[in-house]
């Protein structure tokens, strides 16, 4: 791979993260309903997986991790509500790095199905559930003190984050249909 090229893939990521970035602060200032954290944004998680899909995994990890970190540092107050190590790694790990960091894998169906936007909608559809995976592990295992006394902590778990993934998921899905019915995102410079 070239030097042009290699530039041109770090540019292009760089924007896509910055996009990404810029809907999930104007996101944050919608006021949805979920008293404990989460949310959904709209289509921030597009641009992420945009870039896995169109410059591979290898390049769709970092820019997911550099999301990932900006998100955790957007969220460093939900530290405060928990104590030990332990803890403070499930939330930094399942709430943020994997679970954000999962939006790399977005592109491994590139070239699978021979159709761009089955490959964009199931890329898409795996890695929210990947997502949300992450956050009901979390949800369980740190935030079960929230959860209602007449109710199994896993299925609050599975409800409330379910609450915001599924509209998460949805709207990623058509976003990147969206996309994939405009652009033919393999070719080499769309941008």
């Amino acid at each position: 791979m070239s030097k042009a090229n290699k530039n041109h893939i770090l540019a292009e990521s760089a924007m896509m993260v910055a996009l990404s970035i810029a809907v999930f602060i104007v996101s944050d200032f919608i006021p949805w309903p979920y008293a404990y954290g989460g949310g959904f944004s709209m289509f921030g998680q597009v641009p992420i997986i945009l870039v896995s899909y169109r410059h591979g995994i290898k390049n769709g990890l970092p820019a997911a991790l550099a999301l990932a970190i900006f998100e955790m540092i957007m969220g460093y107050k939900n530290f405060a509500y928990v104590s030990g190590i332990a803890a403070y790694l499930i939330v930094a790990l399942a709430d943020y790095i994997i679970a954000f960091g999962c939006l790399g894998l977005g592109g491994m169906f590139r070239d699978k199905l021979k159709n761009q936007t089955a490959e964009l909608a199931l890329g898409g559809t795996v890695v929210c559930i990947i997502r949300f995976l992450c956050h009901f592990i979390s949800g369980v295992t740190i935030w079960s003190g929230y959860c209602p006394e007449d109710m199994a902590i896993g299925i609050y778990s599975f409800v409330y984050n379910g609450s915001y993934m599924v509209i998460e998921l949805v709207l990623t899905v058509v976003g990147l249909v969206a996309v994939g019915k405009i652009f033919n995102l393999k070719k080499k410079n769309i941008i």
